[in-house]
């Protein structure tokens, strides 16, 4: 695709659009995020975000109020269990990585929020301070991933789901009465949730893989050594660069990516500098298949059944 301009036919707003990658991410200019969008434009970039995965503004010198304002035009901004944002303004994150306050694990392959019953449908950041050197953020398609696998891989993650947790998060709680306590209470508000491996993009109807090492344990009904084999298996997908596209951030830029086909990295390196980024999360809706889920007796093939399947069988001590 060469670079496109569109006119907004309302406001006469001019959107130029220009590929920073083959499979993912776009440049748009042409636009003031200060000022309030006209529903023509919002359409425009919603769809431009469907279909590039990865959108970056440059040259915006918005306030926080401005980076909700902007994410509002696409749905419900959410309020992250777990992130460094102020009591008073929980939907602003704001990470200020410095000396003596490292960046959190953030530069594993994942998702955002995958532990969500509803996991968010983008996210948009935006820096403020960034290192002369270092610091950049890694994108990939899961649609170029799910579209690179064989016809037989394919057909066979077909129907699979993965069980999702907020594990990475619970290294947060101290291991005292208290802290365990305070998770338990995370684990009842956040229980474990299921997606489809394979999962349909609401907009352009292109499938994508949807696991990541962060946040999927295993999949739904299969042995542990299966489960593991394969998913590591497709964690590994992400490492292949020509899937990629990686950013070098500039202050007052604002990237728009679209979680539901998109993976991302944040790279550690910039340490002990600082690096200054707000972000917000907006609301998505629950994943859908690209099949119905798969029969669980074809996920899995007992040698000998489940003991706790009977109820003839001998009771247990806890149980007495």
């Amino acid at each position: 695709m060469a670079n496109t301009t569109t006119l907004s036919s309302k406001t006469g707003t001019r959107l130029s659009i220009k590929k920073v990658g083959v499979f993912l991410g776009a440049e748009v200019t042409g636009i003031d995020l200060t000022k309030p969008l006209d529903q023509a434009t919002i359409e425009e970039i919603k769809q431009l975000h469907a279909e590039h995965g990865v959108l970056i503004f440059p040259d915006q010198k918005i306030s926080g109020e401005d980076l909700k304002s902007f994410g509002r035009y696409f749905g419900q901004l959410t309020v992250h269990p777990f992130s460094s944002s102020a009591a008073d303004n929980p939907e602003l994150i704001v990470y200020d990585q410095k000396e003596g306050n490292p960046p959190p694990p953030t530069d594993i392959w994942h998702t955002d929020e995958t532990f969500r019953e509803c996991p968010p449908m983008g996210t948009a950041l935006c820096s403020k301070i960034v290192p002369d050197v270092g610091g950049n953020t890694a994108f990939c398609s899961m649609t170029a991933v799910y579209e690179g696998l064989s016809d037989r891989l394919q057909k066979f993650l077909s129907g699979l789901e993965a069980v999702h947790d907020f594990k990475p998060f619970k290294t947060l709680f101290p291991k005292t009465r208290d802290g365990i306590e305070r998770m338990r209470k995370f684990e009842d508000l956040y229980p474990p949730a299921t997606h489809p491996i394979v999962r349909v993009h609401p907009v352009t109807g292109k499938k994508a893989l949807f696991v990541n090492p962060q946040f999927t344990l295993y999949i739904k009904g299969m042995e542990e050594d299966e489960s593991r084999t394969i998913l590591d298996l497709l964690f590994r997908k992400t490492y292949i660069h020509e899937y990629q596209y990686r950013h070098v951030w500039q202050p007052n830029m604002m990237i728009f990516w679209d979680n539901r086909a998109v993976q991302h990295s944040a790279l550690h390196d910039y340490y002990p500098k600082r690096r200054l980024m707000e972000r917000i999360t907006i609301k998505g809706d629950k994943p859908v298949g690209d099949a119905k889920p798969a029969d669980p007796s074809e996920v899995r093939r007992y040698l000998s059944p489940p003991v706790m399947a009977f109820e003839s069988r001998q009771k247990r001590q806890h149980e007495m």
